[in-house]
């Protein structure tokens, strides 16, 4: 493993067990050529996953991008990473049991607000701002209008 400082490419794995969810290996790697620490997850793949975007363009699906959007909607809310950590697998579960090897953005992205929701109606805004890409506050007034009719029911 590549050292992600000084791009070392012998690293030494320090410790290992099993990630909260069991779903991964968590390594705590060392590097003896700058001694920095890292973690590393080693995560069973089923398979290749591809994204197919609004415009009709294609990418392999990136799990690190995932967890930095739903970072960015949960950031300075009271959830933690692990909790990140565990909606996000149940996320990829969930793409790779589809048994499509495409995918579409806005079926991930109605994935994550179904997470979201659940967790934190904040979080949830945020995602639907950027996802549903508000313009103005009145679209803000409508989605948590919606929102409200849809928690008194």
């Amino acid at each position: 493993m590549r050292c992600p400082f000084c791009a070392h490419e012998d690293t030494q794995v320090k410790d290992s067990r099993p990630s909260d969810d069991a779903m991964a290996i968590r390594r705590r790697r060392h590097c003896p050529a700058c001694n920095g620490r890292f973690t590393t997850f080693e995560r069973t793949q089923l398979r290749e996953l591809t994204v197919v975007k609004k415009n009709g363009g294609r990418r392999p699906f990136d799990r690190d991008k995932l967890t930095r959007s739903i970072g960015i909607a949960v950031r300075k809310r009271p959830i933690s990473s692990d909790q990140v950590e565990f909606m996000v697998t149940e996320i990829v579960r969930q793409l790779e049991g589809l048994g499509e090897a495409e995918i579409e953005t806005n079926y991930i992205g109605q994935l994550v607000m179904e997470a979201l929701a659940k967790l934190d109606q904040v979080a949830y805004v945020r995602f639907a701002s950027v996802y549903r890409d508000f313009c103005e506050t009145k679209d803000f007034e409508k989605f948590i209008g919606q929102l409200k009719t849809t928690i008194h029911e």
